[in-house]
């Protein structure tokens, strides 16, 4: 048949051209066996991610999983679990809900069992990524001459702005917690908290004392900014915060501490730099006393769209805040891991029966 002038085929009323299509033949494949031979590992296989062991009935692999995420790998009515097992012809035990152990894989083929726990693996970081964070890394910023200051500057914003709109007392951060954020973390079990506490511990004495020479930072709290686009339509009013001689060491232990916490799997990598601002007005402070009420009546928490507030005037006033704090050692004073406590999110500082890991 010409290329040019291919076969026409009239279908419906239509005119369709048939075009030649050459088939190469290759020679015929077998379908891989995931579970070809139990010390084979494809090349693309994870072998040396994680252990399998040798066992008399074949091979295993034990993988650490906080009892919030056993629910992923079970599924609905067991759906998830039942499938891994039959699709890598393995068996997965999974410990009772709320109570802390491993998850262990066994099969007849080293293959398999690497199959399974590959998948779990995804299942489990898939899932974390969505829990809502339960800590954040932070310096303290609640020294008192930087407490008696924000009280200052929330007086005279309400003296002030009180007529703005969005603009109340309930927007403001409470003193005693104000901090400036490093980053989030989703910590499911004591043994996660413990591993991050473990780890501010050792980045003290990795670079923390090093780059402090031993002696406290002194930090200046200048100046305030807002988040978004258009100051009139406000959620989030930071103060800036920088170091009182002009250095970089405040920014330099940040970002290593990010970097060294995103290394170890506890944190997710966000932005290239720490951002240092401490939050002085949130819209997600405010407080609605008929909503909790009868959240608190009827046991449901709800979610209502945030207010904002016109942040132009607080913007542009004399009484923009500029004070420096007193030295602030660190990290004795000035970290800390807090374990989230409060149902339904975080909203900044420590709330009611949360603990601190110092």
């Amino acid at each position: 048949m010409d290329v040019l002038r291919p076969t026409l085929v009239r279908i419906g009323g239509r005119v369709y051209r048939k075009n030649l299509i050459q088939e190469q033949p290759f020679p015929q494949e077998e379908e891989e066996d995931f579970c070809a031979g139990p010390g084979d590992c494809a090349d693309d296989d994870p072998c040396d991610a994680f252990v399998v062991e040798e066992t008399e009935r074949g091979f295993q692999s034990r993988v650490e999983v906080p009892s919030p995420l056993y629910k992923y790998i079970i599924g609905k009515k067991g759906e998830t679990k039942k499938r891994l097992e039959t699709e890598t012809r393995t068996s997965i035990s999974i410990p009772k809900p709320g109570v802390e152990g491993e998850i262990v894989i066994t099969g007849q083929q080293r293959s398999g069992v690497v199959s399974a726990r590959t998948r779990i693996d995804v299942l489990l970081d898939s899932f974390r990524k969505k829990q809502p964070f339960t800590h954040f890394l932070s310096f303290a910023l609640n020294q008192p001459a930087i407490q008696e200051k924000f009280l200052q500057f929330k007086e005279e914003v309400l003296e002030k702005c009180s007529q703005d709109h969005g603009v109340s007392s309930s927007l403001f951060q409470n003193p005693a917690k104000l901090h400036l954020t490093l980053g989030t973390l989703v910590l499911l079990n004591e043994q996660e908290i413990q591993k991050a506490c473990d780890l501010l511990q050792q980045c003290k004495e990795d670079f923390v004392d090093q780059i402090t020479g031993g002696k406290p930072l002194t930090v200046e709290v200048a100046g305030v900014e807002y988040m978004n686009d258009d100051p009139a339509v406000t959620d989030v009013l930071y103060a800036k915060v920088r170091m009182k001689d002009g250095s970089d060491r405040l920014q330099v232990i940040a970002d290593r501490l990010v970097e060294r916490f995103v290394a170890s799997g506890l944190m997710l990598k966000e932005w290239d730099r720490v951002k240092l601002h401490a939050t002085v007005m949130n819209t997600l402070f405010r407080k609605d006393p008929t909503e909790e009420r009868n959240n608190t009546m009827t046991g449901k928490s709800s979610f209502k769209e945030r207010e904002s507030f016109n942040g132009r005037n607080i913007l542009k006033g004399p009484w923009r805040m500029t004070f420096e704090g007193p030295p602030s050692p660190l990290p004795e004073a000035g970290l800390r891991c807090t374990v989230i406590s409060v149902p339904g999110g975080f909203c900044g500082g420590k709330p009611q029966g949360a603990r601190e890991h110092p």
